[in-house]
C-alpha cells in the first residue's frame, strides 16, 4: 500500500501557488527503495547544436504543473493510491562539460534502477535518452515509443556522436532498444538528406510520419503502435516538439505541422496495458514561450506518464 507520506500536497486546502515547487506537488525526497515512481528533471542542454533553454524545462515544468490533480480524467486512476510517487530532484549535470554529464546523469538513473524505481523525467535536451537507456535497459533491450518531429539517427552533428541528434542510433547501436518493438511518431520538416529517416527503416523500426498519421487516422495509428510494441518493457520519450509549435511554442527547435496535446493524449491512454518501465519529456525551453502553455502541456503529459507508469506497477503486482 502506498505510503501517506508521499501523498501530493492537496490543492483544496493548500492553495497552489504557495510553498516550494516541485513535480505535480509530489514531496521531496531522496533515493529511496520506499519509492515506487520518481519524478526526475535533468537540466541538460548541451547536446545542441542551434538554440539552447531546455536547462530550464525542469524549472519551468515543476511550476506549471501546480496545475494538476489527482486523479485521471478518463480512467478514473489515482496513481497516487497506487503508488509511491516522490519529486527526486535532479540528476547532476556539469554545465561546462557535456561528457562528464552524460556519466553522472547514467550513474543517477542506475542508482534508481538499483532501487527499483521507475523514472518520469523531464529534461533537458533530447541527448538525455542516451544515459537513461544505458541505466535502464544495460540487461534487456527494451520497445521504445518515440514521439518527435526529428529521427534523431543522425551518426554524428557538428563532429559530436552523442547530441540530441543521435541518441535514437546510439541506442541502436548499443543494444539498448529492440529495433522491432521501436515506433518513431510524428516525424515531419525539412531533413539535411535521406540519413535522417532511411537509418530507422534498415534498421526496422516502424515508422509514422505525420503524413502517414493523417492519412490512416488516430484510431489505425494507435493500433499500430500497440502492436509493435508488444507485450515487453517499453520507454516512451516525448520531445515536446514532436507537437505542433501553435500549441508549445517553448522549444528549440520547432517543426511546424504536427501532433495535437489531444492527440498525445489519445495516444499515450491507448497503451495503458503495456509495461511501461520509464519516460521522459525532453526539448522544453520556457524562455521561447512567454505564454507558459508549453510547460503547462508538458506537465499535463507528465502526469499521462505517471498514470500509464502507475498501472503498470498495479498490474505487476496483481
Amino acid at each position: 500500500m502506498p505510503d501517506d507520506r508521499f501523498k501530493p500536497v492537496d490543492a483544496t486546502q493548500v492553495p497552489r501557488f504557495s510553498d516550494v515547487a516541485t513535480f505535480m506537488r509530489t514531496r521531496r525526497h531522496d533515493i529511496s527503495s520506499e519509492i515506487d515512481i520518481g519524478l526526475i528533471g535533468v537540466p541538460f542542454d548541451l547536446g545542441l547544436n542551434y538554440r539552447s533553454g531546455p536547462r530550464e524545462g525542469p524549472e519551468g515544468v515543476r511550476s506549471a504543473s501546480r496545475l494538476i490533480r489527482q486523479m485521471h480524467p478518463t480512467s478514473s486512476l489515482r496513481p497516487y493510491d497506487i503508488c509511491n510517487v516522490a519529486d527526486l530532484g535532479d540528476a547532476p549535470v556539469n554545465p561546462l562539460d557535456k561528457d562528464a554529464s552524460i556519466l553522472s546523469i547514467e550513474t543517477f538513473f542506475r542508482q534508481l534502477k538499483a532501487h527499483n524505481i521507475r523514472p518520469v523525467a523531464v529534461g533537458g535536451d533530447h541527448t538525455i535518452p542516451t544515459p537513461i537507456l544505458r541505466a535502464l535497459a544495460d540487461e534487456q533491450p527494451v520497445g521504445l515509443l518515440q514521439i518527435d518531429s526529428h529521427a534523431d539517427v543522425l551518426d554524428e552533428l557538428c563532429g559530436t556522436r552523442i547530441n540530441h541528434a543521435t541518441f535514437m542510433r546510439r541506442a541502436h547501436e548499443e543494444g539498448l532498444i529492440d529495433p522491432t518493438r521501436v515506433v518513431q511518431l510524428g516525424l515531419r520538416g525539412s531533413r539535411f538528406g535521406d540519413e535522417d529517416i532511411d537509418y530507422g527503416t534498415d534498421a526496422g523500426f516502424t515508422i509514422i510520419t505525420y503524413d502517414d498519421y493523417e492519412e490512416m487516422g488516430r484510431a489505425e495509428a494507435t493500433r499500430l503502435i500497440n502492436h509493435t510494441l508488444g507485450d515487453g518493457p517499453v520507454y516512451i520519450t516525448l520531445d515536446i516538439d514532436g507537437l505542433d509549435p501553435a500549441f508549445c511554442p517553448g522549444t528549440p527547435v520547432p517543426e511546424i505541422g504536427g501532433l495535437t496535446p489531444r492527440d498525445c493524449q489519445v495516444i499515450f491512454r491507448s497503451i495503458a496495458n503495456r509495461n511501461i518501465v520509464g519516460a521522459d519529456i525532453s526539448e522544453v525551453a520556457p524562455c521561447y514561450d512567454p505564454t507558459g502553455i508549453t510547460c503547462v502541456t508538458a506537465a499535463n503529459m507528465m502526469f499521462e506518464l505517471v498514470c500509464l507508469v502507475a498501472a503498470s506497477i498495479k498490474a505487476s503486482r496483481a
